[in-house]
């Protein structure tokens, strides 16, 4: 049968199968830009993107699933494994929450140690943002200033822990190990560097023209719609959300230490950029204080509380010891926890990072669930990216800092 061009043409240009002339394009889950294991189904009219649509479930390992089977400390391992780029602070983020639902008191000196190691984790975990988000869009020397200067942290957690990549550091009531002076000659080398490299980055990237041109007026968010969509962290500071849990909502020693919260009110991926770099300037000055400011005393409550591990010389010399870290170790033996539900949450690198947890009276959470920045910000993303080009898409994911492993828990 022939076709009958002529009638063909007129029906597009009424607009009446406007749609068959779009593109469907899957990008990702395995694209380099990505990072991780993010997929996109873009809606295409040439270049420009016309509908994007998200899709989560490509890391699942079921990690929420996972906390109703472990014990409040073995947990900790696996939340390591949720923000991989900074382990350090989602074990702060869940031991707070398990330690309000056993309305435990962390000694001074603990609360200390836990902001350093948050601190360091949120500068890790900008540092590959900020870096990796220079990489996609041609600047590849300043994602090795910055990858680079994370190795003297990893420096650190090797030291306080053992292991360089998940530390597993904080325990229920305290930490793994207190801090010895080595960690601190460690932890005073990453503060004397990083002024440095957040300055080269800077001369490297403020006055690149191809960086600033595709950054700049690029996946605007909007006050209000970063309100209305619950963003929290760097993405909302850029918006112009001035939210920030240490200061509206202080836990640990923040209210012991003085750091400013940056804000910008453009809501480009500039701006997100801008907000990183500076909050990374504000995390050196806060571990500097705390480090100075450290007070003595034990890093862990007491062996009374029933709740953390006696180091080795308490176990073998003394009684109370011996019977704690039995007590502790055997499967059917150790303290219970309230029946009770708690929420608690922590500013994290990329936001608002909380825990729900609901106890029927054993070591075990019956129920889990994480509050993660990413999956609400990756809902974000088809609204910012409408309009703009193929491009413009590493350019918007590298400024929300999506990690796929906490979409899929």
């Amino acid at each position: 049968m022939p076709v009958n061009l002529l009638e063909d043409d007129v029906q597009s240009q009424s607009g009446a199968d406007e749609k068959e002339y779009h593109w469907t394009l899957n990008f990702g889950p395995q694209h380099p830009a990505t990072h991780t294991t993010l997929r996109l189904v873009l809606d295409l009219d040439g270049e420009r993107i016309v509908k994007a649509t998200p899709h989560i479930g490509y890391l699942h390992s079921g990690f929420e699933k996972l906390g109703e089977h472990l014990t409040f400390n073995q947990y900790v391992t696996i939340v390591d494994r949720k923000n991989y780029i900074s382990p350090p602070m989602n074990e702060v983020a869940w031991h707070n929450a398990v330690e309000k639902l056993l309305d435990i008191e962390l000694t001074p000196r603990c609360k200390y140690i836990r902001v350093i190691i948050g601190e360091l984790a949120r500068i890790s975990d900008h540092l590959l943002c900020t870096g990796a988000a220079a990489l996609d869009l041609g600047a590849f020397t300043a994602f090795l200033y910055a990858f680079n200067t994370r190795e003297l942290i990893y420096d650190v957690y090797e030291q306080m822990s053992g292991y360089r990549f998940h530390p597993g550091y904080t325990r229920v009531g305290g930490v793994l190990y207190d801090f010895d002076e080595k960690v601190f000659q460690r932890i005073d080398r990453v503060v004397q560097h990083m002024p440095k490299v957040l300055k080269d980055m800077e001369k490297l990237l403020f006055r690149n023209k191809i960086f600033l041109d595709r950054m700049r007026g690029v996946g605007v968010l909007t006050k209000e719609m970063a309100t209305d969509f619950s963003c929290t962290g760097p993405i909302a500071r850029a918006s112009g959300v001035t939210y920030d849990l240490r200061k509206d909502q202080p836990y640990l020693a923040y209210p012991d230490l003085e750091f400013q919260v940056p804000y910008a009110t453009e809501g480009d991926c500039y701006a997100r950029f801008q907000v990183r770099m500076e909050e990374m300037v504000q995390s050196v000055e806060i571990i500097r204080q705390a480090v100075k400011n450290i007070p003595g005393g034990p890093a862990n409550v007491a062996i009374a509380e029933k709740y953390p591990l006696p180091d080795k010389a308490t176990a073998y010399n003394s009684m109370e010891g011996l019977i704690q870290h039995f007590e502790l170790i055997m499967p059917n033996r150790g303290p219970d926890s309230p029946v009770d539900e708690v929420y608690a949450a922590i500013e994290s690198p990329n936001g608002e990072l909380g825990y729900y947890l609901v106890s029927d009276g054993s070591q075990v959470s019956w129920r889990t669930r994480t509050r993660p920045p990413s999956f609400i910000h990756f809902s974000v993303f088809p609204h910012i990216i409408k309009d703009h080009l193929i491009a413009d898409i590493v350019a918007v994911l590298g400024s929300l800092n999506i990690i796929a492993a906490e979409l899929d828990r």
